[in-house]
């Protein structure tokens, strides 16, 4: 057996990682919200198909963290800058990919924690000694002075108060070359969406852009519905591909609307097009105690539960697809809301405003905002809730809206937040109206774009997501796992039933030796078997080392 000992010691045994294949992190993984279980054989399940399985003696404590309803598929736990370690940042060429909306619009509030992550990014990997090169796409329209990359490469120079040089590679299609790194630490490339290649991700502009670089640092978590080349396409060109803090803050805020611990549980949902979005009402309806509809989807749902409404209201085939929505709420138990009346124009007179019940509008008028019954309805419901999601414009109709509904239920929301209601805020404009109201945002989860959640409620993957490198969603205490955990470190990959690990350990006491095995059931055995046996330099994980293999080797001490 001493010439396989040998081989596998020369070919596995990893003393140190490669700084270039494989980094090694510094931090725990997701530290927060960790709970502690200090019992022998525990088996963790969770719904998603995730299973954990851990053996460890009485006097120890394995920290594992999750949320609620375990991993979601469309939203798994991903790499990030915060989990990276500092020192392999060291000399690397870094590409991040930042919000133009976030940080070129014409008004930068410097004090909102979207800006000032958004800043942190490309400071942070200033301050560890990287290369940084910005992309993104902007346009006038967010700002008048966004003339060229050479205008924006001096507004970036001011917000962050570091040199920011623009480049010229994409319109020449040369790579980048390692020289030009060298007459700054900051660059910016030219409009992305000045290239058609970008919403087509094509790949060999994704190589171009990606030339000479390391690392990417996706920090824009608005097109991360999208598949695009800056995001999705040049992930498959870094050896490295990662949620930067303005990203990870937003994945943060979209992962607890999924979480169900708080109840009563409010979802108040704006906007139209409920065809289009209905799955994302089945999810909400899955998940909260009651649905209020306060834009155009509420005339839908009005007709499903047998009300007339004007035909000019109707969305053309959304019928069937809210019949099956007032269906699944009411098999859920879920209370369904929608306006008892509403303040309405006239067609022929539109500064003659006047209220009519929800079932009595008049052929002329056209509804135009909610009416004081719906407002108390809707404040009974907030009042008595713990948690809410606000999703989708108050409007009813194609013209002007009125705001005095808007502004009541962003009033209603803001003296909410402060009796210990977790609120989610969805969408530009119902940021605004709250920012108006409450002149801050710091008592609401924010997530600017609505576009992003919409999807992420249809239970859609987002390609700006799943592009990015994974990392294994638990705390692993090497401590725990292993008598010594400085020894070299042999990895099997699809470890089966463990019998390998298991003679090779008895054999070779110098060395730890890790099973990686997608099987949970043989992963218990394994663990198990191990405990029994006594031996202390052998463990065993479940997980899909395709995709985790890094974070959880690269977080090993020895």
């Amino acid at each position: 057996m001493s010439p396989v000992l040998k081989t596998v010691q020369t070919t596995l045994s990893l003393n140190k990682l490669s700084s270039s294949n494989y980094p090694r992190k510094e931090k725990k993984l997701l530290q927060h919200g960790s709970c502690s279980f200090p019992i022998n054989n525990v088996q963790l399940s969770f719904r998603g198909g995730f299973e954990v399985v851990s053996n460890v003696n009485r006097s120890h404590k394995e920290k594992t963290c999750l949320y609620d309803e375990g991993e979601l598929e469309a939203l798994p736990h991903v790499q990030t800058l915060r989990e990276f370690p500092r020192e392999e940042l060291v000399a690397k060429v870094v590409m991040v990919r930042f919000d133009s909306t976030i940080l070129l619009g014409e008004k930068l509030d410097l004090s909102s924690q979207s800006a000032s992550k958004a800043l942190y990014t490309i400071k942070y990997l200033h301050e560890c000694g990287a290369k940084v090169i910005l992309m993104s796409e902007w346009s006038r329209k967010i700002n008048p002075k966004l003339l060229d990359a050479q205008a924006v490469a001096d507004i970036l120079s001011s917000v962050l108060q570091l040199n920011v040089i623009a480049l010229r590679c994409i319109s020449c299609k040369s790579p980048l070359r390692r020289e030009d790194l060298q007459k700054a630490d900051i660059f910016l490339l030219e409009n992305l969406s000045e290239y058609k290649e970008e919403v087509a991700n094509c790949s060999k502009f994704a190589e171009l852009l990606s030339s000479e670089v390391d690392i990417l640092v996706n920090d824009s978590f608005c097109q991360s519905h999208k598949v695009l080349a800056s995001t999705v396409g040049v992930a498959r060109f870094c050896y490295a591909s990662m949620a930067g803090f303005s990203f990870e803050e937003n994945l943060h805020q979209l992962k607890k609307i999924a979480k169900t611990k708080k109840k009563p549980y409010l979802a108040v949902i704006g906007g139209g097009n409920l065809k289009r979005n209905a799955a994302a009402l089945q999810f909400l309806a899955s998940r909260c105690d009651a649905l209020v509809f306060v834009g155009q989807m509420s005339f839908q749902i009005m007709r499903a539960l047998g009300h007339s409404i004007p035909t000019n209201l109707v969305e053309r085939d959304a019928h069937k697809a809210a019949l099956d929505i007032v269906q699944f709420a009411h098999d859920k138990n879920v209370l369904m809301s929608y306006p008892k009346d509403f303040w309405c124009t006239n067609q022929h007179l539109p500064t003659e405003l006047e209220v009519f019940p929800a079932h009595g509008v008049s052929a002329s008028w056209l509804p135009v905002d909610l009416g004081p019954r719906s407002l108390e309805e809707i404040y009974s419901l907030v009042t008595n809730s713990k948690k809410i999601i606000w999703i989708g414009p108050v409007k009813f109709s194609s013209s002007k809206p009125c705001t005095v509904g808007t502004s009541k239920l962003a009033q209603m929301l803001c003296k909410q937040s402060q009796c210990e209601c977790e609120i989610t805020i969805v969408g530009s404009t119902a940021c605004k109206v709250i920012k108006n109201e409450s002149n801050s945002l710091s008592s609401f989860n924010v997530l600017e774009n609505a576009s992003v959640v919409w999807e992420f409620l249809k239970e859609q993957k987002l390609p700006g997501v799943m592009s990015l490198d994974r990392a294994y969603p638990f705390e692993i205490d090497w401590s725990v796992a292993y008598h010594d955990a400085s020894q070299p470190l042999v990895v099997d990959i699809g470890s089966g039933n463990g019998l390998f690990i298991m003679g090779m350990a008895q054999n070779r006491k110098d060395l730890n030796f890790l099973g990686l095995e997608i099987n949970g059931k043989l992963v218990r055995r394994c663990l198990d078997s191990v405990h029994q046996s006594g031996i202390r330099n052998a463990y065993f994980i479940g997980s899909n080392a395709t995709t985790t293999f890094r974070s959880i080797v690269s977080s090993y001490p020895g």
